[in-house]
């Protein structure tokens, strides 16, 4: 049974940082990819960050520079290091996995996490 479960959130002061984890089970984590997505009230879902079965670090504008992606193949577990928080941040963040490749249409990503509720305010 494949399953997604994140945390790592909470609540931080703009300019402060967080590290969510999404833990996978139930598949081999090495052969998909992981992405992150956020939700927040009234927004539409937005694809935030993902890392291919291989490696490759894709990242929206609005985070890059700020959040980092990364995967632990070993612990089955994908991290996603949010640095220099804003307000505009603040939203329920989701992992998602598809195979092997990242796609910019959340609606490939076949599995969802509960999400991790991430809040920005000082």
């Amino acid at each position: 049974q494949v399953q997604l479960v994140e945390s790592g959130g909470g609540l931080v002061q703009p300019g402060g940082s967080l590290r969510l984890s999404c833990a996978a089970s139930g598949f081999r984590l090495d052969y998909y990819a992981i992405g992150w997505f956020r939700l927040a009230p009234g927004k539409e879902r937005e694809g935030v960050s993902c890392i291919s079965s291989g490696g490759t670090r894709y990242y929206a504008d609005s985070v890059k520079g700020r959040f980092t992606i990364s995967r632990d193949n070993a612990k089955s577990t994908v991290y996603l290091q949010m640095n220099n928080l804003k307000p505009e941040d603040t939203a329920v963040y989701y992992c998602a996995t598809r195979p092997a490749g990242c796609s910019e249409s959340s609606s490939t990503f076949s599995s969802w996490g509960q999400g991790t509720q991430v809040a920005v305010s000082s």
